[in-house]
């Protein structure tokens, strides 16, 4: 069975708490509305296999582990001590910039000692590392670890980020896809409700650029958008494009014809994404090209924007009062969608309809992203056994719903909600700083997001970090005015042909078919 498949499969026995969800989201104005699921839909834990990894002894044992220096060193970092004061092993920490992660890990894991024995990395690099016969095989472990209880992992989580070629090679710590954020109470000032399409969003940007948004006596800005080259801009510019090339549902597929391996990037509706991505720095800060990550949050958090695009640590950030001043004044939306497809058959814009956007709401296609997919944690096959129990039973003990209960409703993690546990029952987020309305929005977003049938999978072929790469720097100079749109889209196909070329056109068909549920 493919991993479309079993993901298809599993789906049904959690849809039900996302239709809940997305109910729930479409009437948040109703008085009274509350998150609270019937009792009656809990899922049960699989039943104890046969042991807990963290009962077991690892006095002596180092486990070496290396991760991004972002916020996934402070989710890793929460739990060392306690690891340590259970098992008596012993945990070093390595952080590297995000930029460096994936070359890092590929060069001292290829050497004949390598040094790190578990790493915290993107979902997408398994391919590249399982082929290479890097990563340790987590199936037996997985299903025998009762701690763990995989079988709360939400199926997009535990498919698609863990399975490859029908095997475990990873642990899902964080569930990542793509929202909008907006400030409730000057949209409630002003009678608006939040945008719907890529148009309304640039509407609505340009109502509040220029104005005070936070009673400073300073203009502030329409939309915080992250934009750096080298960090994550390019899976930023992906949920401007998913709605308008995705329309039949997720195994469709955004980056490539799925017969042919032609990239989809030449095309009117990669054009007009381009320009939508483009125009938002209009109503963004001075030299808006070069905003980071941290520095949109920044921005954001501190009441200088009307709106941003991010993954789902804003809607924790936010509640944070050492660096939030708009706390339970945001809003979470599924991200904006489109009026206008592309067929890819014609290659032309069509008009939504029931046949061109069969998965509409109020006739719009959105199809949000599900970028890099979340964090996940891999052991390296090449260690000797004993550190490979100890490296396992850390990356159990974070996995575990103890653990990543807490760590979800932290901003500080960069852990976003995947366990399904997690949408039962909105008390650790209230608990958290979260008003009931902030609780019910964010979640209710994630919801509807994930209940989406046009949900639209990250890349996950061979050298997906090089087509990024590629994306990133062309993205760059578009938006620098060194290259027309039409240039762009050429480059992008261009070099995207020759890297697929490189690797094996067959063999990267015959993936990326695969990750969309495709025959061969």
């Amino acid at each position: 069975m493919s991993n479309w498949q079993n993901f298809c499969s599993v789906w049904q026995r959690v849809r039900y708490y996302l239709i809940f969800l997305a109910a729930l989201w479409l009437s948040l104005g109703i008085p009274g509305c509350s998150f609270s699921p019937p009792k009656s839909q809990t899922v049960s834990s699989p039943q104890p296999t046969q042991f807990n990894p963290t009962t077991q002894r690892f006095d002596g044992v180092t486990i070496n582990v290396i991760t991004h220096n972002g916020a996934q060193k402070t989710a890793t970092e929460r739990h060392i001590a306690g690891f340590e004061a259970l098992t008596g092993g012993k945990v070093n920490l390595t952080t590297v910039p995000f930029k460096d992660l994936y070359d890092t890990l590929q060069k001292n894991w290829s050497g004949s000692a390598p040094k790190y024995d578990m790493a915290v990395i993107l979902p997408q690099w398994k391919i590249d590392f399982a082929d290479a016969g890097y990563l340790a095989d987590l199936s037996d472990r997985t299903k025998s670890d009762a701690a763990l209880k995989w079988e709360d992992i939400a199926p997009l989580f535990r498919n698609f980020s863990a399975i490859y070629k029908g095997r475990i090679y990873t642990i899902p710590l964080d569930g990542d896809f793509h929202m909008i954020y907006y400030r409730t109470d000057l949209f409630k000032e002003v009678g608006l409700t939040p945008p719907e399409t890529w148009d309304e969003y640039l509407a609505i940007a340009k109502r509040f650029h220029g104005k005070d948004l936070n009673g400073d006596g300073k203009a502030d800005y329409g939309s915080c958008i992250e934009k750096r080259p080298k960090e994550y801009s390019a899976s930023i510019l992906g949920s401007f494009v998913t709605p308008f090339l995705q329309s039949q549902g997720t195994a469709q597929g955004v980056f490539f014809d799925p017969d042919t391996m032609k990239p989809l990037v030449k095309n009117p509706g990669f054009a007009k994404a381009l320009e939508i991505y483009k125009k938002t720095m209009d109503y963004g800060v001075p030299d808006d090209q070069n905003l980071s990550q941290a520095k949109a949050r920044e921005l954001f958090l501190g009441g200088r924007c009307a709106l941003t695009l991010d993954w789902g640590d804003v809607g924790t950030l936010a509640i944070d009062p050492a660096t939030s001043k708009v706390i339970n004044k945001v809003g979470t939306f599924i991200t904006p969608g489109t009026t206008q497809v592309l067929d890819q058959k014609t290659g032309k814009l069509v008009a939504c309809d029931k046949f061109t956007c069969p998965y509409a709401i109020n006739g719009v296609n959105h199809a949000p992203y599900a970028a890099y997919g979340g964090w996940v944690g891999v052991v390296a096959d090449k260690t000797t056994p004993t550190v490979k129990d100890a490296a396992y039973s850390f990356l159990s003990y974070m996995g575990q719903s103890a653990q990543s209960n807490v760590d979800v409703t932290l901003g500080e993690t960069g852990f976003n909600p995947y366990r399904i546990s997690q949408f039962e029952n909105a008390d650790p987020w209230i608990k958290a700083g979260m008003s009931p309305e902030t609780a019910n929005s964010y979640l209710g977003a994630i919801g509807v997001s994930l209940n989406s049938s046009n949900m639209v999978l990250d890349l996950t072929i061979n050298n997906n970090q090089e087509y990024m790469e590629i994306l990133d720097a062309i993205r760059a100079d578009f938006l620098a005015g060194k290259l027309t749109t039409e240039q762009a889209m050429g480059q992008v196909e261009q070099r995207w042909d020759r890297t697929t070329n490189k690797v094996g056109r067959e063999s990267q068909r015959a993936a990326y078919r695969a990750s969309l549920g495709l025959t061969p």
